[in-house]
């Protein structure tokens, strides 16, 4: 038996980074190419809001940059997930402690650090309500950001990134807790130091400190508007997308040859293979989605245990996904405003020819092409649904395959 449980290499689990990877390339370009080269120089650099509506892999993303960056001997914490309701100050702080201890800090004698460190244990245990309390010292925002000033301080002395990971942000529901989050980020991301040159120059330098924030679209909605030009100047969000058929077939190529090398259960190796009808109908079934591309491959891999993966064993394993892949599409629309989503099933009625913001109002019953306007520009700009081209366009496939076509049952 070649295909196992043990060796299946896809995985739809939320936060994983798969073993098959697809797509992202601009973005993993934009930690290796632009980001990283900037911090380990000194050049400063916003911090990275990435966006998107559930299954588009944000968190998976982020993940596999930081494990490149852990790779390359750079700083990087755990993925700081944030529960609803929760303090964040008090998750970054710990997060902060644990990094403080990677990078040797206090030494010996550093009474200063010392006492910055016990007062950042104190916001590790109050959080934002510790600001709350006369007479406990600097608000904590000034407190997390000043150790990660020092860190960063730390991280040049010894050439590398600090690498700081803020998930599920769009739970931040407490606007304090908000506000002194994306301040003491903020500072620290803008702060800069003087260092001693060559031949003895000083000069200043921005710090190597990369912070990624990862949640749902609206969470732009509220650090954006509400914090305004402050927000936008520090952090660069990037809403992400289905991910191209180009690149979910160059993922699965592997498996047409050379083949995927895996343990069998007699301790040897085996070579899977995938045929290339297997891997045009797994790339048309998951419509560009990394959590249905996963599912899809790993009810494919269990839908046989020979050495050759079939269109057959592809549809077969679809089958068994077809109402999780249903679920999936099902949670995007019922997130979305009432508005939203009668907007969408309007657009999805119409000929693709005819989806024109006139044509779909009328069909969603506003009054004018006007009163659609804002409604349209959200699906657009904020949540990366709709593409209001010239007609307009679904940007989201398994949203626009699931409103106009029997997906995702198989044809």
């Amino acid at each position: 038996m070649a295909r196992s449980a043990i060796n299946n290499p896809f995985n739809p689990g939320s936060d994983i980074v798969p073993q098959v990877w697809a797509g992202r390339t601009r973005q993993l370009d934009d930690w290796r190419s632009v980001l990283r080269p900037r911090l380990v120089s000194g050049l400063p650099e916003r911090g990275r809001t990435v966006l998107g509506e559930p299954g588009l892999g944000k968190s998976a993303l982020v993940r596999k940059i930081a494990s490149e960056a852990a790779g390359a001997g750079d700083w990087t914490t755990p993925q700081i997930r944030v529960p609803l309701g929760s303090d964040p100050l008090k998750l970054v702080a710990g997060a902060l402690l644990d990094l403080a201890h990677v990078a040797g800090l206090p030494p010996r004698r550093e009474r200063r650090l010392q006492e910055l460190l016990s007062r950042v244990e104190a916001v590790a245990v109050s959080g934002v309500s510790l600001s709350l309390r006369a007479g406990d010292g600097a608000d904590p925002h000034l407190v997390l950001s000043e150790l990660l000033v020092e860190i960063g301080r730390a991280a040049v002395q010894r050439g590398v990134v600090c690498l700081l990971h803020v998930d599920e942000v769009q739970n931040i529901t407490d606007e304090r807790a908000l506000s002194q989050l994306l301040i003491a980020l903020g500072d620290a991301l803008t702060h800069r130091t003087v260092v001693d040159g060559p031949g003895g120059v000083r000069f200043e330098r921005s710090l190597p400190v990369a912070v990624y924030l990862t949640g749902l679209p609206e969470f732009e909605d509220r650090a954006g508007a509400r914090k305004g030009a402050t927000f936008a100047r520090r952090f660069a969000t990037t809403v992400l997308e289905a991910i191209d058929d180009d690149d979910l077939t160059a993922a699965l190529q592997v498996f047409v040859s050379p083949g995927w090398e895996v343990a069998d259960d007699r301790g040897g190796l085996a070579t899977v293979h995938m045929t290339q009808d297997a891997v045009a109908l797994l790339v048309d079934l998951c419509r560009g989605e990394p959590f249905l591309f996963q599912l899809a491959g790993q009810q494919a891999w269990y839908a046989g245990e020979d050495v050759t993966i079939t269109a057959a064993q592809v549809e077969a394993g679809w089958r068994t996904a077809q109402r999780e892949a249903s679920a999936h599409v099902e949670r995007i629309l019922g997130r979305l405003p009432q508005r939203e989503r009668e907007f969408l099933e309007a657009m999805a009625r119409l000929p693709p020819a005819d989806r024109t913001l006139t044509r779909i109002a009328a069909t969603a019953g506003f009054t004018s092409a006007a009163a659609a306007g804002p409604t349209s520009q959200r699906l657009d700009t904020v949540r990366g649904v709709v593409s209001r081209g010239r007609p307009y366009s679904f940007r989201h496939r398994a949203v626009e395959a699931y409103l106009t076509s029997d997906w995702p049952a198989v044809p």
